[in-house]
């Protein structure tokens, strides 16, 4: 038994916790904080959502009846104690158990887990689904959407608020209003929820009410007693109804040192810059995502590195460029637009909430009206806005720029990997994908995706995108080369142009970024490694020079939206294998186009001289989802180290 756990080391099960007197619950409460608190010390994750909902998990699990009785937590990293009450404890409590289980609900980890999800705003929709077979098969018992934490400012969210008016029959709503989004609540609908709560409950305009939904109020969603009521009054109800529940996001942490913040100023409720370690209760970004202890001190991770960097960029232009505007759909911290920044920048930044979708159309409104939008999330986040990439962007050829956050491999559950994003954003018509390998490289592909449109090159050309461009930003293998400072071979003045601001601004050199930069000139191998296999690839050709006596060529592609074909056929003759390395999907990735162009555009072999159609190999990352795999294990499974480069290379020259 763990020390200060004689509750909750009892529970292995909703039955056990049914066992529980209702007057042990506040006691269990206080054991569930705080082992939370401890966890966040050891391993850290998603702590402030789920120090706010411990009593609400709690009363969920005291009236209803899981698995039968459905429920569907939305966004699901609000779990946690969910997961300690369905048979997952140890992994909370106990640090030799620390990981075992997601952050996520995954139905297989547990029965009590409805969907593998890590994005927002579906449950409602899920819901419906749920309680539709449910009442076509003649089932029972009830469906419950657990959403909160900024989920109901998604789209999709609304969308199923107007199906489940439409549907009818027993469907629990259960809105978690903490107050907060990842950062702080953004739009509209937040006013009318502040006078809900204000009013307890009864003000007008009330957005359910609106959409035809039955609608109840918990004024302090943090007392087991009162939510136990209000659950067991709509337990078996025959219709659809909301249960909004007013909590605390972080309780148990320090004390919101200023709680009247918000309502000054209501559309931007978090006031607070503070690290991890200052974290608070209550509106506080910082206690969103929590670091364990270990990570103390260390240096950002690559998205806020380099996030900060792209804004520090752009930050110096906002004098002389009016319509130039940063858009991040609720996630500006973790991928380095920082509390400092948006206070600076004022009407520049533009958070929309989790609103992904409408962020890219958003941007393509700015675009057209002739602003110049960066829209700023992470790669998995994206997946949300496909729609959008094909026919605000794309056809419209609308100026978006897209920085894509934590694209490729990495050490990320299921539910967040960005493997994918390549094969994505690379099969799109006339959206151009720049995969840059360095800081200046970054920084430069940055200039010519947002150029203004008069910028010309010294020669008098356009020295600027014409349409819309994802970034890729830089991962840890390219962050580390550069911390490490290893000298990576670059190209950067390749086709060098120059731009300069209407304001006379310094002019910024950039390469023609739609060209592969051949790094190192060499013979009979061509290493084509783009983006973050770019360090290993530079450190195979070095051995495999070592190796065979002689140079291998090695080029950085830059882009993956079009083939170089001119890079292409300048390796025929004198390089008889080619090897594609990208750390992403390998299936319709961009490798196999590679492969695809020599096997389309064969050239006839002389009787006497070398063959004029080299061999291609591919590496990269298979069709699949991984799940928690470290980044080092993935590139050492899908031949990304250089060790593997050089093994494949010496096999197929053999």
């Amino acid at each position: 038994m763990a020390v200060g756990l004689e509750l909750l080391d009892r529970i292995d099960s909703p039955d056990d916790l049914k066992r529980l007197d209702a007057d042990q619950l506040p006691d269990l409460c206080a054991e569930i904080r705080g082992a939370l608190l401890r966890y966040r010390h050891g391993h850290g994750g998603h702590i402030g959502s789920n120090l706010g909902v411990v009593e609400a998990t709690v009363a969920l699990h005291y009236v209803f009846d899981s698995p039968n009785d459905k429920i569907v937590f939305d966004v699901s990293h609000q779990s946690y104690v969910h997961k300690m009450l369905t048979g997952r404890r140890a992994a909370f409590t106990d640090p030799a158990h620390f990981g075992e289980v997601t952050g996520f609900t995954n139905p297989d980890e547990s029965d009590h887990d409805q969907f593998v999800l890590g994005h927002t705003g579906t449950s409602i929709s899920l819901a419906c689904g749920l309680a539709k077979t449910r009442d076509l098969t003649g089932g029972n018992g009830n469906v419950i959407a657990f959403i909160g934490d900024g989920s109901l400012s998604s789209g999709v969210a609304f969308e199923g608020l107007n199906n489940a008016a439409e549907q009818g029959g027993n469907l629990i709503i259960v809105f978690n209003d903490n107050e907060m989004s990842i950062a702080g609540d953004f739009g509209g609908m937040y006013g009318p929820l502040a006078r809900l709560r204000a009013s307890n409950g009864t003000a007008q305009p009330n957005i359910f009410n609106a959409f035809g939904l039955d609608y109840r109020y918990v004024a302090d969603g943090n007392d087991v007693d009162a939510l136990i009521a209000a659950f067991r009054d709509v337990k078996d109800i025959d219709h659809p109804v909301v249960v909004h529940i007013h909590t605390t996001k972080g309780l148990g942490l320090e004390t919101e040192p200023d709680p009247e913040a918000a309502e000054r100023d209501p559309w931007h409720s978090d006031h607070c810059d503070l690290s991890d370690a200052h974290a608070h209760a209550g509106r506080c970004e910082a206690s969103h995502w929590l670091n364990p202890d270990s990570a103390a001190g260390k240096p950002d991770d690559p998205r806020k590195h380099y996030g900060k960097l792209a804004m520090a960029a752009l930050e110096a232009r906002f004098g002389t460029e009016p319509g130039l505007t940063v858009v991040v759909p609720a996630t500006p911290g973790s991928n380095g637009v920082t509390h400092a920044f948006r206070e600076r920048v004022g009407r520049h930044y533009v958070d929309t909430g989790i609103t992904e979708s409408h962020a890219v159309a958003f941007a393509a409104g700015i675009a057209k009206a002739g602003g110049m939008p960066v829209v700023a999330t992470t790669a998995s986040f994206f997946q949300r806005a496909y729609d959008q990439f094909f026919q605000e962007l794309a056809l419209n050829r609308t100026r978006v720029t897209l920085l894509d956050f934590l694209g490729g491999l990495s050490g990320s559950d299921n539910t967040h990997s960005g493997a994918y994003d390549l094969t994505m954003f690379a099969n799109v018509p006339d959206l151009t994908v720049l995969v840059p390998t360095s800081r200046e490289a970054f920084l430069a592909d940055l200039a010519w995706a947002t150029a203004p449109d008069d910028a010309d090159g010294r020669d008098g050309s356009t020295s600027h995108a014409t349409g819309p461009v994802v970034i890729r930003v830089p991962g840890s293998p390219i962050l580390d080369a550069e911390r490490a400072g290893i000298d990576l071979p670059q190209a950067l003045s390749a086709g060098a142009a120059a731009w300069s601001t209407a304001g006379g601004a310094a002019d910024r050199s950039v390469s023609d970024p739609l060209r592969y930069a051949t790094t190192i000139h060499g013979s009979r191998v061509a290493i084509l490694a783009l983006g973050n296999t770019y360090p290993a690839a530079a450190q195979a050709a070095r051995a495999l020079e070592d190796e065979l006596g002689s140079p291998v060529t090695l080029i950085d592609p830059r882009q993956c939206s079009t083939l170089d074909a001119d890079a292409l056929e300048s390796l025929r003759g004198d390089h008889e294998l080619v090897v594609t390395l990208e750390d992403g999907q390998l299936e319709g990735g961009w490798g196999e186009k590679i492969t695809a162009y020599y096997a389309n555009h064969r050239m006839p072999d002389s009787a006497s001289g070398p063959s004029r159609n080299p061999r291609v190999i591919n590496a990269g990352a298979l069709k699949k989802f991984t799940d928690r795999v470290s980044l080092p294990d993935l590139q050492r499974r899908y031949g990304l180290t250089p060790e593997a480069i050089v093994q494949r290379v010496r096999e197929a020259l053999a």
